[in-house]
């Protein structure tokens, strides 16, 4: 690379590193990826989602340029003092298979693009907590459609939900979901109380068209749970 052009790249490097550590207290090649214009938040988006085999196939950019970049976050991390901390990435999807950074599923690559990098400024109890919850594997996105002619692409069936793979949509039967009960969104108090005693759950969203987002209609969650939750609030009710 030419040193004008590297430089150039260097500057937007840590921009776009400085900008996510001021907010978060940590910086990942993802946050950097975003922040340079490479990576669109929509593709990265499908790809936790699992509909994208590999982050690499759509980020706006060539390998070379794209390794260079990585090498200028690393410099500007240990310049900067910051820790080094490997983050599992986790599709949002009922497998839970990992998530791929590179076409060639090379292990140095994998691991320079999982790592996170935390300010040294954070108390070690803080570090480990920011570390605990980007590992956490994110929760399950299910569909409320907008589209009631959608079918399934497993077994052809159809439904009032669905969760998106790769190939299509699919019913909640064929992804091991079925026997997940609905609580609709508004009581904060109870929805807290069965996510704590759900081993399984999973956000349920719809479309707006008004305002053309995804927004949260409630959980589906194991009924066990919920009716668990819900006597220990009726109890609690009663004893005041």
């Amino acid at each position: 690379m030419h040193p004008h052009n590297r430089k150039k790249l260097d500057d937007r490097v840590i921009k776009a590193a400085e900008a996510a550590l001021a907010v978060q207290k940590y910086v990942s090649p993802v946050d950097v990826l975003v922040g340079i214009g490479w990576l669109d938040p929509g593709a990265l988006k499908r790809w936790e989602l699992g509909q994208v085999e590999y982050l690499e196939g759509v980020l706006q950019t060539n390998l070379p340029r794209f390794s260079e970049a990585m090498k200028l976050l690393r410099s500007w991390a240990a310049a900067k003092g910051l820790n080094p901390s490997e983050t599992r990435y986790i599709a949002r999807t009922p497998s839970r298979q990992t998530l791929r950074f590179s076409k060639s599923g090379n292990p140095t690559i994998e691991k320079l693009c999982r790592t996170h990098w935390i300010s040294g400024e954070l108390s070690r109890k803080k570090q480990e907590r920011l570390v605990e919850k980007a590992s956490r594997a994110p929760e399950l996105l299910v569909i409320e459609p907008l589209n009631d002619k959608w079918k399934c692409h497993r077994c052809g069936g159809t439904g009032d939900l669905l969760i998106m793979e790769n190939p299509g949509p699919a019913c909640l039967r064929c992804t091991s979901l079925d026997d997940l009960e609905f609580l609709p969104a508004g009581d904060a108090l109870l929805t807290r109380r069965v996510k704590a005693k759900s081993a399984r759950h999973a956000v349920v969203v719809r479309f707006s068209k008004s305002r053309r987002r995804y927004e949260r209609q409630g959980l589906l969650v194991e009924p066990r749970a919920l009716a668990e939750a819900q006597g220990e609030l009726d109890r609690q009710q009663n004893r005041e």
